[in-house]
């Protein structure tokens, strides 16, 4: 007695079925991730938050209740609570809030930091990729460095004669020299693999350019961008302090003449957090481009 074997046709895939997990143990794992993202919160910002408070303690206790010299916490906040409450008044002129004050600061370090960051990595590729050009201006490069912002200044009014040309160009000449330095570090760096791989492909000017010189440079350039813009808002506002008008810079010089030193440390604050701000800007748009470039 035969039995008929079972037939299967070749193009009829055999599919296993798919056991899906327990509910229970997809909300724990839920859950663990969400713990876990909370833990790595809490590692940045209690570490940073208990050291602040430590420090406004021990300046509370060091100053304690009198205003000779400087002020303590308390005081600051008696004395500038409508300043740190409301920075977005502006009542004419120079009457603004700390906010309008740093938006002027941002859009002179935005024209003058953008300036040097095309023309620095354009002579940091030069530098790096030109042995003579190296050689004849590295050291010019290097000598003009060392030149503190402020001693810019006075060239810059004799040239432009107006205040605001005068300290977009001491942005950029302070904060050209970085991005230029670790712009050519990096052109040096570039495996030789890459160079020869473009040398067959007989890549143009062009294509190396944004194919294989600017991703291996990358971190190169902002690293530079990143010391740049810094230093651009250094700049700005020991030259603000000078030149007046609209600008934190100013606002900090006129409430020392106004002896309202709380006021200052207000501003203080305001320029540190900025400058924070503008640091992990440029940091978060390289480790973007860092990825992109990584993923194609």
């Amino acid at each position: 007695m035969t039995f008929p074997k079972p037939s299967f046709s070749p193009a009829e895939p055999v599919v296993s079925p798919v056991i899906a997990p327990p509910a229970g143990e997809t909300r724990t794992s839920g859950l663990a991730e969400v713990k876990r993202r909370a833990g790595a919160v809490a590692a940045a910002v209690i570490p940073p938050l208990l050291t602040l408070l430590a420090i406004l303690g021990v300046w509370q206790v060091v100053t304690g209740d009198s205003y000779a010299g400087l002020p303590s916490p308390a005081h600051v906040w008696t004395d500038s609570k409508t300043l740190i409450l409301d920075p977005f008044f502006d009542n004419g002129g120079v009457d603004k809030g700390l906010f309008w004050h740093v938006l002027t600061s941002l859009k002179r370090v935005g024209i003058g930091f953008s300036i040097s960051a095309v023309c620095g990595v354009m002579l940091g590729v030069l530098i790096g990729s030109n042995r003579w050009a190296h050689r004849g201006l590295d050291p010019i490069f290097q000598v003009l460095r060392t030149v503190p912002p402020l001693a810019w200044l006075p060239i810059s009014l004799a040239a432009f004669r107006e205040a605001q040309p005068s300290a977009l160009f001491v942005i950029f000449i302070t904060s050209i020299w970085p991005i230029i330095i670790n712009t050519a570090v990096g052109v040096r760096n570039i495996p030789a693999d890459y160079v020869n791989v473009a040398k067959v492909l007989r890549l143009s000017p062009v294509e190396y350019f944004f194919q294989i010189l600017l991703p291996a440079t990358a971190p190169y350039i902002f690293t530079g961008l990143r010391i740049g813009i810094g230093m651009s808002w250094l700049a700005i506002v020991a030259s603000e302090m000078l030149l007046g008008g609209v600008g934190v810079g100013f606002f900090i010089w006129d409430q020392y003449n106004a002896s309202r030193i709380s006021d200052i440390i207000v501003a203080l604050a305001w320029v540190g957090l900025t400058g924070f701000f503008l640091d992990r800007l440029v940091a978060l748009l390289g480790h973007v481009i860092a990825r992109g470039g990584a993923a194609s």
